[in-house]
């Protein structure tokens, strides 16, 4: 039960912490209706009121996951980590293909499959954000687009 509480209050610092990033968010005049804070704070709600439920309500006798888990969820945040820092001078396509097949071999240890579908993925992902909401990415290094 403790450790339920402990991470409900570590939840609801972190949203509040959230909420107050969301409303440091400068809006320039020219922004439309709801502006760029309120995807932020509705995270933060939804954040906020997880955290209470498991401040409320914990688990009477959690089961924590085993060691293998415990590495997989490592090697999944390295993987995200390394992701972030890669996909600004690596373009979109190929961070993102060698992040999801990394992350779907993780969740199913088949490689083909895995490399098949995170090369799938970040182009379909690259065609809805790029064409769909009309994002400035680019799909390879600037340095290769000219």
């Amino acid at each position: 039960m403790a450790s339920d509480r402990i991470f409900g209050l570590v939840v609801v610092i972190g949203a509040l912490a959230f909420f107050a990033g969301a409303l440091a968010i400068q809006t320039s005049f020219m922004s439309d209706p709801l502006g760029p804070r309120v995807f932020p704070i509705l995270i933060s709600g939804a954040s906020l009121l997880c955290g209470l439920a498991m401040l409320a309500r914990p688990d009477p006798d959690p089961e924590w996951p085993a060691r293998a888990a415990w590495m997989s969820m490592s090697v999944a945040l390295v993987v995200l980590v390394a992701y972030a820092y890669t996909i600004v001078p690596l373009g979109f396509l190929i961070p993102t293909a060698i992040a999801s097949a990394a992350i779907g071999y993780l969740i199913e240890p088949k490689a083909v499959q895995s490399a098949v579908m995170g090369a799938a993925l970040s182009v379909v992902l690259f065609v809805i954000f790029k064409f769909g909401l009309g994002l400035g990415l680019f799909a390879f290094p600037r340095a290769l687009m000219g």
